[in-house]
């Protein structure tokens, strides 16, 4: 009978049972060839640790006889070659035929640890709208690994939907600039700070007249960008910061310079506005 944690996978098919399945599952891709007698050494390794794992891990096997060009995008240039993918990406590989010891220890350092499955469960009941718990995985997974960024962006970020800012911000300003999720824990950070000040601007109109009578309420001006920013009105919230930016750089220890990164990083570095204002703002400060 054939095995649920055994594939054989080919060029046509390896984006969905490589690719796409190690988004949910590992997935262990062993290169080889029918000549190769390391290859017929190594395969029943793997195979055997497929079974005894019982689907932690899907074992693809790859024919690189008659998948030359799958074999060349991967870099193979000996086999046996094995390759680990998670999500989407290569997290674990070698070359050549390696005792059941070791090649067991190769999977175990490949496997989601405990908290990334809490991780997992946060993320799949999250998108099922059972938010409580969800929240209390996420709480799981950082109790088992305090510095799991992925986790702790993901509270953060659930935790701020539901204006719970002081909790987010708290969590959010533990992740470090360095980790992967650094770039993302700032962004929430920024929408924390947003919609604090937008709370503080519910009409629009309101805020427009105070302006209108005196420009230089930086205050107001910024609860008006930041509104703006929320509604995605992007192009109206740049220049408003940018206009708090020219009289008087230093208001709220830069506040309107750091918003206006924050919708750079929203928008990316090739937007037509992103590029726009970016100029503008090094006009004002570096002039």
């Amino acid at each position: 009978m054939a095995s649920p944690y055994i594939v054989d996978v080919s060029e046509r098919d390896f984006g969905v049972q490589v690719l796409e399945r190690s988004h949910t599952v590992p997935v262990v891709v062993d290169f080889w060839a029918p000549w190769c007698g390391p290859c017929r050494m190594l395969g029943p390794v793997l195979e055997q640790l497929a079974e005894e794992y019982g689907g932690r891990f899907v074992l693809a096997k790859v024919n690189t006889d008659e998948n030359p060009a799958l074999a060349a995008r991967y870099g193979i240039q000996g086999i046996p070659a094995v390759k680990a993918f998670r999500d989407g990406k290569v997290v674990g590989e070698f070359v050549g035929a390696q005792p059941k010891a070791l090649v067991k220890q190769f999977i175990e350092n490949i496997l989601p640890s405990p908290a990334d499955d809490d991780f997992a469960d946060g993320r799949r009941l999250e998108s099922q709208g059972l938010l409580e718990q969800a929240e209390r995985a996420y709480r799981r997974a950082i109790e088992r690994d305090p510095d799991h960024w992925a986790a702790t962006v993901a509270l953060g970020r659930l935790l701020l939907e539901q204006e719970r800012f002081d909790e987010a911000e708290e969590l959010l300003r533990r992740v470090p600039q360095s980790a992967p999720e650094g770039l993302e824990a700032l962004k929430w950070l920024s929408q924390i700070e947003f919609r604090r000040a937008a709370a503080e601007c519910e009409d629009e109109e309101v805020c427009r007249r105070r302006l209108a009578d005196n420009p230089d309420d930086l205050e107001t001006r910024y609860r008006l960008a930041s509104r703006l920013t929320l509604q995605e009105r992007y192009d109206e919230a740049l220049e408003e910061f940018l206009q708090i930016v020219q009289r008087n750089r230093e208001y709220r220890d830069g506040a309107a310079r750091k918003a206006m990164l924050s919708i750079f990083n929203i928008l990316g570095d090739d937007h037509p506005l992103t590029q726009a204002y970016r100029a503008k703002l090094a006009m004002f400060l570096y002039a």
